[in-house]
């Protein structure tokens, strides 16, 4: 196969294959087919326990035995169907000229972008994300895969993840971390120039960490991942890469060196050399020390001031938090301490770089903001929308030296678009969508779908959500105790026929969950119109350290409990991104409600629009740039109150009023034959406003004709020029 960036790995699990079925292997290991419901659903046939216990085809694979491999090769039905998958899988890894990025011959760079994140959102078998940032990291890279771009990605290898969920009977929120073991995941050791497994190693003032180099194979890009739980280390060090926003302040510094510095030296050990580097948030900041480092090696009339304005060159950077204190900042006296190695073999003075790290304040004691010592250095920076793009430039500008500019945020559309809706598109292009569609006149052929044929796609999605459903909260309120006869009447409790409301996310307070829930009785009774019923589907994780998102999660789980709201709100626990593909594709209406402008950007009422679920939302984040008119509902207007609980106030009870005097009466408006026209008017409008202009397809299209190529030319651009004058 060739790729625009090819990493040598170790053979990982041995699967015993039938002739003819060998290309099992590497499909097993990529996670294209997390993308590919047909190929999901391959591995599910050959094994249906294995696949719902693990999720993904590498156990599935390494436990079929000789007996069950004989019964499926004489199954003509499965072997048609795995070679067609197969040979799809195949011409989509060695046909590089049908990505996007090969469409321009112009449109080339000198080497890769290397792309480096704290966390990633692949697939919900891939434990290593927590939210919003992860998710756009995954889709960034599928996209980038899909376009053929020359990328690769950085990140840790978190063994106990992000915390698993759940809710007691009482509502509090439960912790627990889950326990990875990358045999089971698809994952193989990276391949270093000895033929051995590829292992880097970070300094620190008293030691060497080292860490471990996996490979997560995204389609066409790969996904470099460090582990510290190698026995090279020592026992106090192998859990620096443990957990996914460690709560203890010097871990995360660790976490944070092995990213930037381990990230860079296992580039440089596979022989890759970047084109450009992306930062996706603050979190790999330290990569501009190694890369300093490693110049001021190679040329030693370079300082380090000079060395990080060289490399500062083609690096760019997004920020993903609208204010200040959602940034990563770390005690003045932790960074001394950790970078005293760093300082030495460079010569800055400690202040010096703790000054650069100040974030918009004269207080020579301020702790080190990652945020502000990237911005420093980045040659340009991206916020995630055109209104955080503003409030972005506000905060940040005096410390940048420049205005930050939008890139709205997408998603990956072959991800998140449910299976029944999937097929229709398919039909209307007449192509698949097992990769971006890159093109916007095609697009529009969407616009050909029949009313009945779109509202039958979302019904099967709905009913595919309730029977989902189901099944979770039968397994929740079993572990509370609840009796057989309450949980025989689960079965059927969630109307189809009812306005179904999906609200997901993470649960920080000023996202505000509970507002919906500020006038109970008002709720009630639009809840349980006989005529005109609705209902409410809530998921969402507050961090293990935010007691007040803890306390909304409380709140609304005993709210559901009520017997005025029981049976019309549902609480699912453990959000993930298997419950965001459910909920997105399988509600009628997608709520946002956070405090205006506090939301970056925002995408799960992206991934419902594609889908066809519009949206009711505050004026924030992308909906400040997609509501339209004719796509879904804006609560408020773009004032805010400086009057917090004033605001909420107003909020909570316009979208009341949206609910009761216009979206609830549009969605009961039938013709004869039980169709919503008006709303399936709406629906269309979301798909139509979101499919191009809110995916990962035009965003990484974007990055790379305003970010990637202007930084890396200008950069090649510079260094050849002092090339000459020193020739000269």
């Amino acid at each position: 196969m060739t790729l625009p960036v090819r990493i040598p790995t170790l053979p990982g699990l041995e699967f015993n294959l039938p002739p003819g079925l060998e290309g099992l292997r590497d499909l097993a290991y990529n996670l294209w087919w997390s993308w590919t419901p047909r190929a999901g659903s391959l591995f599910a046939r050959m094994d249906s326990t294995s696949w719902v216990r693990h999720r993904n085809p590498v156990p599935v694979l390494a436990g079929l035995t000789a007996a069950r491999w004989t019964e499926l090769v004489a199954d003509e039905d499965f072997m048609v169907d795995a070679s067609r998958i197969l040979s799809e899988f195949e011409r989509y890894m060695q046909n590089e000229d049908d990505g996007w990025y090969r469409s321009d011959r112009a449109r080339q760079l000198s080497g890769p972008i290397a792309y480096f994140c704290a966390e990633y959102g692949i697939h919900e078998s891939m434990q290593i994300y927590s939210g919003g940032l992860g998710v756009l990291a995954g889709d960034h890279c599928k996209s980038a895969s899909d376009a053929a771009l020359p990328f690769v990605a950085v990140g840790l290898l978190y063994r106990r993840g992000y915390f698993r969920q759940q809710i007691d009977a009482d509502g509090h929120q439960e912790h627990a971390q889950p326990d990875i073991d990358p045999a089971q995941l698809p994952l193989r050791r990276a391949r270093g120039a000895d033929g051995a497994a590829l292992q880097v190693t970070v300094d620190f003032p008293d030691r060497a960490v080292a860490a471990a180099v996996w490979v997560a194979q995204v389609g066409r890009v790969p996904l470099l991942l460090l582990d510290t739980d190698t026995p090279a280390n020592d026992g106090p060090d192998r859990p620096i890469t443990h957990i996914l926003y460690v709560r203890g302040r010097e871990m995360r510094l660790c976490q944070e060196l092995i990213l930037g510095v381990g990230g860079v030296r296992a580039l440089r050990a596979l022989g890759i050399e970047p084109a450009g580097w992306h930062l996706n948030e603050g979190h790999s900041a330290f990569l501009l020390l190694e890369r300093a480092r490693e110049l001021m090696a190679t040329d030693p009339e370079l300082d380090a001031e000079a060395a990080l304005r060289r490399i500062g060159a083609n690096t760019v950077f997004t920020i993903h938090t609208p204010v200040p204190a959602g940034n990563e900042v770390f005690d003045r006296g932790l960074m001394t301490r950790n970078l005293a190695t760093w300082l030495a073999a460079t010569g800055m003075p400690a202040e010096r770089l703790l000054g650069m790290g100040r974030g918009r304040t004269d207080d020579p004691g301020a702790p080190f903001d990652m945020t502000a010592f990237v911005l420093r250095h980045a040659t340009a920076a991206n916020a995630v929308s055109r209104l955080h793009a503003e409030t972005a430039t506000e905060t940040w500008e005096p410390v940048a030296g420049h205005p930050i500019r939008a890139i709205t945020n997408g998603v990956h559309v072959a991800s998140w678009l449910g299976r029944p809706m999937r097929r229709l598109f398919e039909r209307a292009l007449g192509r698949s969508v097992a990769g971006d569609v890159s093109d916007p006149d095609l697009l529009a052929h969407l616009a050909e779908i029949d009313d009945a044929s779109l509202w039958e796609a979302h019904q099967q999605q709905k009913r595919e959500l309730i029977h989902f459903m189901e099944g979770r909260l039968l397994r929740q309120f079993a572990r509370h105790g609840e009796s057989p006869e309450v949980l025989r009447e689960l079965h059927g409790s969630f109307d189809p026929h009812a306005l179904t409301i999906g609200f997901a996310r993470r649960f920080a307070t000023y996202k505000r969950a509970d507002l919906m829930f500020r006038e109970q009785a008002r709720l009630a009774r639009l809840l349980d119109a006989a005529e005109r019923p609705v209902q409410i589907v809530i998921a969402g994780k507050a961090h293990p350290a935010d007691r007040p998102g803890q306390q909304v999660i409380q709140h609304i789980f005993q709210a559901s409990r009520l017997a005025n709201l029981e049976g019309r709100v549902f609480m699912l626990e453990d959000y993930d991104i298997r419950i965001a593909r459910f909920l997105v594709g399988g509600v009628d209406i997608w709520l946002n409600n956070p405090r205006r402008p506090l939301e970056a950007s925002g995408t799960s009422g992206m991934k419902a629009a594609i889908n066809g679920v519009p949206s009711v939302s505050i004026l924030d984040g992308w909906w400040d740039e997609g509501f339209n008119g004719r796509n879904g509902w804006a609560i408020g207007g773009r004032d805010s109150s400086l009057d917090e609980s004033a605001q909420d106030a107003a909020d909570a009870s316009e979208l009341y009023r949206l609910l009761e005097e216009e979206i609830v009466p549009h969605f009961f408006t039938r013709d004869g034959h039980g169709i919503p026209i008006g709303w399936v008017g709406t629906m269309k409008a979301a798909i139509e406003s979101a499919i191009w202009s809110f995916s990962t397809a035009r965003m990484v299209c974007q990055y790379v004709d305003e970010l990637y190529l202007p930084a890396t030319r200008a950069a090649e651009l510079a260094a050849a020029g002092l090339s000459r004058s020193r020739l000269g």
